[in-house]
């Protein structure tokens, strides 16, 4: 056992330049790669949490105005209809109104015919009664003179 011990004890007391030159090698990676390593890792990951902050932060902006835009066109559209509702009911207005001035034309004009017509039934009655006492004349005539034609 004891040259299994002193065996190990070589072999560690071979092995101490080793372990001394893997701290080292170690130390000095530590030092010179992976520190500046890890702080441009770091500034890289500032810069980038920093451009994804200003990325959400446009991102609020111009939701904000696209709402805002909306939120006008919504307005507009209501004007826009609300005017075209007002010309619509100034139509209807006024196309009634010509309409009710086209029957009070239509209603004096049919007057004006119902009195024109009766002054013609009355002339014509005026002539029928005249042409009649005359033509009963006549027929009283010829059947007393005894001849009809």
């Amino acid at each position: 056992m004891d040259s299994t011990l002193q065996a190990l004890g070589g072999i560690l007391v071979r092995a101490i330049p080793t372990f001394v030159l893997v701290v080292l090698l170690h130390l000095y990676l530590k030092r010179m790669f992976f520190g500046p390593l890890e702080k441009v890792l770091g500034e890289r990951r500032e810069a980038t949490e920093g451009a994804r902050e200003a990325a959400e932060t446009a991102l609020r902006r111009a939701e904000e105005k696209a709402a805002g835009y909306e939120a006008a066109l919504r307005e507009a559209r209501a004007a826009m209809y609300k005017e075209q509702e007002e010309v619509r009911g100034r139509w209807v207005a006024e196309q009634g109104k010509r309409i009710q001035e086209a029957r009070a034309a239509a209603r004096a004009l049919v007057a004006g015919a119902g009195r024109d017509l009766a002054v013609e039934v009355e002339r014509a009655r005026a002539e029928l009664g005249a042409s009649s006492e005359a033509l009963a004349a006549e027929i009283a005539q010829g059947v007393l003179s005894g001849g009809v034609n």
